[in-house]
């Protein structure tokens, strides 16, 4: 498989012949608001442009997975972008309302056995923070994907560590993990996502694996830099295990 990062949680995945994008983020630089109650109330999101065209990063796409609606995962340049006829799956009957009233003709909802052209995609569970910010941050999920010429490889989305991230790791022995590793927070309520002690917990629930960590620089919230989680995994002895890309960045795996 190939695992390219694009921007924030945008990344394509090649999986077993088929191109696969997730969580598109596509505006440009600056095109939307800060998240309010947050860092950097100067800077509008994303705070980055893309490392490449739309155009090139949307060519030959076979399947767009979205994970959760916030808008750093599916925003107006997306839908503007994609053809309105490409496979599409959504975390749940609500989302797929909606991205069907975007225009969007042909929206599945992942479901624990889906397979799509023999690739099986199972989603998984996440909790976007801890506590009272979950009922504020809403639902999301992630994907694990498997298929009998590749690697199992286990897509969290925007997720904190708790038990049913050790639940999917334990289950489906993922031999490629990729994770949402900014620490976003909002002044109240901790973080969103996974942050450098987060990252750790995945390493020792799956030392073998390869972790890729993403969502990182891209929107104002975000608490962790790419160089401090370099800085920590190299402290830890683990920075062969975890790759901490910078956006374009690409591997073969």
């Amino acid at each position: 498989m190939n695992i390219q990062q694009i921007r924030n949680a945008t990344i394509v995945v090649n999986y077993a012949g088929k191109k696969f994008l997730i969580d598109p983020m596509l505006a440009k630089k600056g095109a939307y608001p800060p998240f309010p109650n947050a860092p950097r109330q100067d800077q509008n999101n994303p705070l980055v442009e893309l490392p490449t065209t739309i155009d090139t990063i949307i060519e030959g796409i076979d399947v767009v997975i979205v994970t959760h609606l916030h808008y750093d995962h599916w925003d107006e340049a997306a839908i503007k972008a994609l053809p309105k006829d490409i496979k599409l799956f959504t975390q749940n009957e609500e989302d797929a309302i909606e991205i069907r009233n975007a225009g969007f003709r042909n929206v599945e909802v992942l479901q624990e056995d889906t397979v799509f052209d023999g690739i099986q995609l199972i989603k998984t569970k996440g909790e976007h923070g801890r506590g009272e910010i979950l009922k504020l941050a809403g639902l999301v999920c992630g994907v694990a994907f498997k298929h009998a010429n590749e690697k199992t490889l286990y897509v969290a989305g925007d997720t904190v560590w708790y038990d049913a991230v050790q639940e999917v790791i334990d289950t489906h022995k993922p031999e490629i993990i990729v994770v949402n590793a900014g620490d976003n927070q909002f002044f109240e309520g901790g973080s969103l996502v996974m942050g450098k002690d987060d990252v750790y917990e995945v390493y020792k629930a799956a030392p073998n694996a390869k972790i890729i960590t993403v969502h990182m620089e891209a929107v104002n919230h975000w608490g962790l830099s790419r160089e401090e989680l370099k800085n920590f995994l190299t402290n830890k002895g683990i920075a062969s295990s975890v790759l901490v890309p910078d956006d374009g960045e690409s591997y073969e795996l």
